[in-house]
């Protein structure tokens, strides 16, 4: 899986090896074995998401390219929130506890993952960050996931809804550029908008343009990752969320986000260009 980034789904050496069913070579056993991988993936996600339904833990995936501010939104969001609601974060880096100590440093629980080589979480990961979590006394888990517009799109990890983070210094062409990851979003947030009087190449005209014609099908809320205008409506958004959470727990339902699996199926691939 991702061979070409170097990228494993969980730990290396505590997974033994897939072996490709005898008689398929190249591109059908590549297929194969990706199948393989994703179907335990969703298994795992599966158990995840119920454990988040059980305690009516409303799970979200924030996704976008490094840099984007995933973080300061986090932290913006938690001091915004003051214990309204009840929060803790995975954080999912190659590297580092830094981003983990971010937000302890706001007073909620925060679990670091650190991939090593791996360039998205998985389900597996996600499992077992959340044992060193208070589930029961949460009513949002946050998972920030590894910076990166490709792979995360593609892996179920328990979680409700997906949001991704369109920042205004990466250009406003981003989701033409990499639509899977877009597609796979329930909300999308065009951040540090505090920046437009700066980087005129950037309008919100076009970003929501360029989101309409890969065919997102979410909401979008423009804002500065650090509070400001257009943060009302992000907590608005969450309150929604929280609640339409707990009454899924209420009826014994739950949530799926929009997983794009034809992203891992393309990264396994080597990510051949179209000509």
């Amino acid at each position: 899986m991702c061979r070409d980034c170097g990228c494993s789904l969980g730990p290396a050496a505590t997974r033994a090896p897939l072996a490709a069913p005898a008689g398929l070579t190249g591109k059908l056993e590549t297929i194969e074995v990706i199948t393989a991988i994703l179907g335990e993936n969703d298994r795992v996600a599966a158990h995840n998401r119920g454990h988040f339904d059980g305690h009516g833990v409303l799970a979200l995936n924030l996704m976008s390219s490094p840099g984007a501010g995933k973080t300061a939104l986090l932290e913006a969001t938690i001091r915004a929130l003051d214990g309204r609601l009840r929060v803790a974060v995975v954080e999912g880096d190659l590297a580092t506890e830094n981003d983990a100590e971010r937000i302890r440093a706001c007073g909620v629980p925060a679990v670091q993952i650190t991939t090593g080589n791996a360039c998205h979480l998985d389900a597996t990961m996600v499992h077992d960050a959340v044992h060193d979590l208070p589930l029961a006394g949460l009513d949002v888990l946050f998972i920030e996931n590894v910076g990166n517009l490709v792979c995360p799109a593609s892996f179920d990890l328990g979680q409700h809804r997906n949001i991704t983070l369109l920042s205004v210094p990466e250009g406003d062409d981003k989701p033409a550029k990499y639509p899977v990851m877009f597609r796979a979003a329930d909300l999308c947030l065009i951040t540090k908008t505090d920046l437009l009087a700066y980087i005129t190449e950037f309008t919100i005209a076009r970003a929501r343009d360029s989101l309409r014609q890969i065919g997102f099908g979410g909401e979008t809320i423009e804002l500065t990752s650090r509070g400001g205008e257009g943060f009302d409506a992000w907590l608005a958004w969450l309150d929604r969320e929280v609640e339409a959470q707990r009454g899924r727990k209420r009826q014994g339902e739950t949530a799926r986000p929009k997983v794009q699996p034809e992203g891992a199926h393309a990264h396994a691939a080597g990510g051949r260009p179209h000509r």
